[in-house]
């Protein structure tokens, strides 16, 4: 018997690892059908840190393009479970195509064989959104951001005659042009 995947190398994160890892404990006890597929993508992965998984590469909440052997290509955001995003929008890792793509990188194609015999090419085209890469950018940007010199300058424009906070101004009077009582 075929594996249900074939021509791939995974990279999983070490949280990705972990989940598929407690996935394969609960369906193990059901006798579900993607077991195999599951023991196969554990046992052939490569386990890296979160920090240091390439910006290519699936990961959960990933935005992707792929194709499904000669179709049209697709965009889906990977998810842990159906329920996490909008109907048609997103691909579950607890299918066959979603566990597939998970941990595969742009421009690697897999072959999975579906619960009825049939084969399946899954292209994948591109990465448009990786969670982790996302968070490594806003860090180096607070981490330049951090490097300026200076950073903000206070810059008083204030007139010269300021008084200190908590100092009672006085009735400002320029000389004697008071008219008096018999102005009004």
């Amino acid at each position: 018997m075929e594996t249900a995947m074939t021509g791939a190398n995974f990279r999983l994160t070490t949280k990705e690892f972990a989940v598929l890892e407690i996935m394969l404990e609960r369906w193990r006890a059901f006798a579900d059908p993607i077991v195999p597929m599951l023991e196969e993508k554990l046992s052939k992965a490569e386990v890296v840190a979160i920090d240091s998984v390439g910006s290519d590469i699936v990961t959960l909440n990933s935005r992707l393009v792929f194709r499904v052997d000669a179709g049209p290509a697709e965009t889906r955001t990977l998810v842990q479970n159906e329920v996490r995003g909008p109907v048609g929008s997103s691909l579950s890792i607890m299918t066959r195509r979603g566990l597939c793509m998970l941990g595969m990188a742009e421009g690697q194609t897999a072959w999975i064989e579906q619960a009825d015999g049939r084969r399946e090419s899954v292209l994948i085209a591109t990465v448009l959104y990786q969670p982790e890469a996302a968070r490594r950018a806003v860090r180096e940007k607070s981490r330049d951001e951090a490097r300026r010199p200076h950073g903000l300058t206070l810059v008083y424009s204030a007139a010269a005659d300021w008084r200190p906070l908590g100092e009672r101004a006085g009735m400002r009077q320029t000389g004697d042009d008071d008219p008096g009582p018999t102005a009004a």
